[in-house]
């Protein structure tokens, strides 16, 4: 097992680095996305990398991407990481990197919701409602919805969590009509998603994607797409109206630090060897059950 805690590259510019990913420029209108094996939890990033699963996480975005690319096109660009660096550097970049489109961002995270979970549970019980889309009465604790719905997020500055909000907060944002191009897509790829993951005895739980616009105000699909940071996956033969699935994510890591005292503040507690280890072999199982691919 291998580990990339930070990216190193001194043959691009480096434009930023977010909670996963490194992000460095590849001339005018491309990037290069590195996947680190970073994990963040409660919007902190953990001291202790989880070996591979930066490879991991790209590794299925990627099969996503091209399996729904019929609905969106994506920012993939189809150039090999390993010829934008140095030699010296394409270690780093193996396995792990994307090159993409350079696209201006929509500040709205666009998440899905299949089934009642998470902070949308709470919601739920507190108000009837989840992001302002009121759900029928009587719903237990990840219960599927009768219908998917679209509960957008705003995107947070680094360190500070992403605020829900409703659909006509973002129409403000973005415009009615681009609100409801990102609903519909979104709904779409959640649907053709989940019908597929059911095949393989995967429960998509919910999930939240990205866009970007190009030059041409074109949209595309960005960030990435369906991964277990991403989305909440549940194994269906463990899956139970009332109570919370084990699932293929960081939710090992979040149930270990809920037991901690720790304010969810930086600095993160340090994760055992044990805690680290399981967080690996969960990512993997998510990859090789969804995807019937072994980790290249």
């Amino acid at each position: 097992m291998s580990t990339l805690y930070e990216s190193t590259l001194r043959s691009l510019p480096l434009l930023g680095r977010g909670k996963v990913r490194d992000n460095y420029a590849v001339g005018n209108d491309q990037l290069l996305i590195v996947t680190t094996d970073r994990l963040s939890a409660f919007d902190v990033i953990m001291g202790e990398p989880i070996p591979d699963k930066g490879r991991v996480l790209n590794q299925m975005a990627n099969f996503w991407f091209d399996k729904l690319k019929h609905v969106v096109p994506n920012h993939l660009t189809g150039v090999a990481p390993e010829t934008v660096v140095a030699p010296d550097e394409a270690e780093q970049v193996k396995g792990r990197a994307v090159v993409v489109k350079r696209l201006e961002p929509i500040l709205v995270e666009a998440v899905v919701r299949g089934y009642l979970a998470g902070s949308g549970w709470k919601d739920y019980q507190a108000t009837g409602a989840v992001c302002g889309v009121q759900l029928p009465e009587g719903l237990q604790n990840a219960q599927k919805l009768p219908e998917p719905i679209f509960t957008p997020a705003a995107k947070a500055e680094m360190g500070h969590h992403d605020e829900n909000i409703t659909y006509e907060e973002m129409e403000r944002r973005i415009g009615t009509e681009l609100s409801a191009t990102i609903r519909d897509i979104s709904i779409r790829l959640y649907k053709e998603a989940a019908d597929y993951a059911a095949t393989r005895g995967i429960i998509i739980a919910d999930t939240k994607f990205e866009f970007g616009l190009d030059q041409n105000g074109k949209l595309y699909l960005m960030d990435e797409a369906l991964t277990a940071d991403s989305s909440r996956f549940w194994p269906a033969d463990q899956y139970q109206v009332g109570t919370n699935p084990p699932s293929f994510d960081k939710q090992f890591v979040r149930d270990w630090l809920e037991t901690q005292p720790w304010k969810k503040e930086p600095p993160a507690p340090k994760l055992p060897d044990e805690v680290v280890t399981k967080t690996a072999e969960k990512y993997q199982e998510a990859l090789e059950r969804l995807t019937g691919q072994k980790l290249d």
